[in-house]
């Protein structure tokens, strides 16, 4: 269990000591910056689209997908009918198919199959050898779940969270109970819960205490997937990581 929540903090501490145990760090640092740059302002858009092949994988229809025009939503507009420039996000799907629940989370994990199976081996490979460039992608790509603990990451929380609710409670149809509490934007819905409950279906004190359960219970798993899928890829990874490092020694 230790290892499994130690192992992204060990990887990416291994891969800084290369970077800064250097005589001059801002030769290394200042290729990790840009690399970073670069790599997400080219990752926001292919992880919105990820998000729309994991609907359609799982069976799912997708009808509206955000993309700002800084992130290069109008080209990406030109090839996918679906794709608009319109948004307050960077990048949010928000028209798609989401029920059942198996579309639902497939839609919202596609763009982490990126992390499992190339991300995660990245991090790890820059934890063996100092590579500036190779990390700023690492970053991006490997630590994905972790920036995404407020919106992806606790959809998918709370989405797991409300099904076994509703399984319990309501007869397992649809929609689920408590299927207001179901969000991308955490923050939004922490605004909404203290503000204005009733627009959550929170009407009541019991409602309100068991949304406040379901919220908190939802961050736990949120935070539970975000290591495990970075746990997952480090199995992966030793597919072809392990070897060269085998070799190096």
């Amino acid at each position: 269990m230790r290892k499994f929540f130690r192992q992204p903090i060990d990887d990416v501490l291994a891969a800084l000591e290369h970077l800064v145990t250097v005589r001059n760090p801002l030769t290394t640092m200042v290729p990790v910056l840009l690399t970073l740059l670069f790599t997400w302002f080219l990752y926001v858009g292919i992880h919105e689209l990820l998000h729309a092949a994991g609907c359609e994988i799982a069976g799912g229809d997708v009808t509206r997908l955000e993309i700002s025009s800084r992130y290069g939503g109008k080209l990406y507009a030109k090839y996918f009918d679906f794709v608009v420039t319109e948004s307050e996000y960077a990048g949010r799907l928000t028209g798609f198919t989401r029920e059942p629940d198996y579309i639902y989370l497939s839609t919202v994990f596609g763009p982490f199959v990126l992390t499992v199976l190339f991300g995660v081996a990245l991090v790890k490979l820059c934890a063996r050898r100092r590579r500036p460039i190779l990390f700023g992608i690492a970053v991006v790509v490997g630590l994905a779940p972790f920036y995404n603990l407020q919106g992806d990451y606790f959809e998918m929380g709370s989405i797991l969270v409300t099904r076994v609710v509703t399984i319990l409670f309501g007869g397992g149809g649809y929609p689920p109970m408590f299927n207001e509490l179901r969000s991308d934007d955490i923050f939004k819905l922490f605004d909404s819960f203290f503000r204005t409950p009733s627009e959550l279906g929170l009407t009541s004190a019991g409602l309100i205490a068991a949304g406040a359960a379901i919220i908190l219970v939802s961050v736990v798993v949120d935070v539970l997937l975000a290591f495990a899928t970075y746990y997952l890829g480090h199995l992966v990874s030793r597919l072809c990581v392990r070897p060269a490092a085998a070799s190096k020694a």
